[in-house]
């Protein structure tokens, strides 16, 4: 399975992450990708970007070394409302917009509370991925996870970070998530979640399964541009999205 694009890729901005726009665009053409989505964390996040700084992301060229380049969010869910830390008036003006639980914004709570703020924030009408939902930091009923996205157009990521350096103990949540997902269809992306920029493009952990599950092209959204574009734009509520 060829993948021709990264839709979760950190900057310098996002506090914890270190490399530049430009670092990271030049490896992912040396790499062959055809797209990267830019997808700091909101600014909950310790050591992340203000608000404004998504904002002014339309500084950034759409084409750089020949990658087309989507800007976007990796926005924190805050409660369990499904709250995001970014206000409903720049998610408008972003690319994309990815979602995921994390330890220093999120609340852990019970299995039934943590499905509960994912699928709040899976109906957020600007939200286009959860990442990293095997994460077993927050226990989901993964069945209604996978369901509800397949209800609500929202992807799941699987998450090749998870599966190699972060987020120890996320294998079997993953695998029953891709096994679920080809089960109800539900919408998947592969995402590096690259911090460093050698690290963009880097799939192999998570391609090998959903090899391993015989996941087609198909279900796949960054598998082709045209898939990718589709996704994106199938909301209403903002600019549409030109690749």
């Amino acid at each position: 399975m060829r993948l021709v694009a990264d839709l979760h890729v950190h900057t310098v901005a996002s506090g914890h992450a270190y490399s530049t726009v430009a670092e990271i665009a030049r490896v992912a053409a040396d790499k062959g990708l055809a797209l990267i989505a830019l997808t700091d964390h909101g600014p909950a996040m310790p050591g992340g970007p203000h608000a404004y700084h998504f904002s002014n992301q339309t500084a950034i060229p759409d084409l750089l070394f020949g990658v087309r380049v989507l800007k976007g969010i990796e926005a924190n869910v805050m409660d369990r409302r499904g709250r995001l830390d970014l206000d409903e008036f720049r998610l408008s003006k972003l690319d994309i917009v990815a979602v995921g639980l994390h330890s220093v914004c999120s609340p852990y709570g019970s299995k039934k509370e943590n499905t509960t703020m994912m699928v709040e924030a899976m109906q957020n009408p600007f939200v286009d991925i959860v990442v990293h939902p095997g994460n077993p930091e927050y226990p989901v009923d993964e069945e209604t996870i996978v369901k509800a996205a397949a209800c609500y157009d929202v992807a799941l990521e699987v998450n090749n970070s998870s599966l190699t350096v972060s987020r120890k103990g996320s294998l079997p949540h993953c695998d029953h998530i891709v096994s679920l997902a080809k089960t109800f269809g539900t919408k998947l992306v592969v995402g590096s979640d690259s911090h460093y920029c050698e690290t963009v493009g880097e799939f192999s952990v998570a391609a090998e399964l959903l090899h391993k599950h015989g996941i087609l092209p198909e279900q796949v959204l960054n598998t082709s541009l045209e898939k990718v574009l589709a996704h994106l734009n199938r909301r209403s509520n903002h600019n549409k999205v030109k690749i």
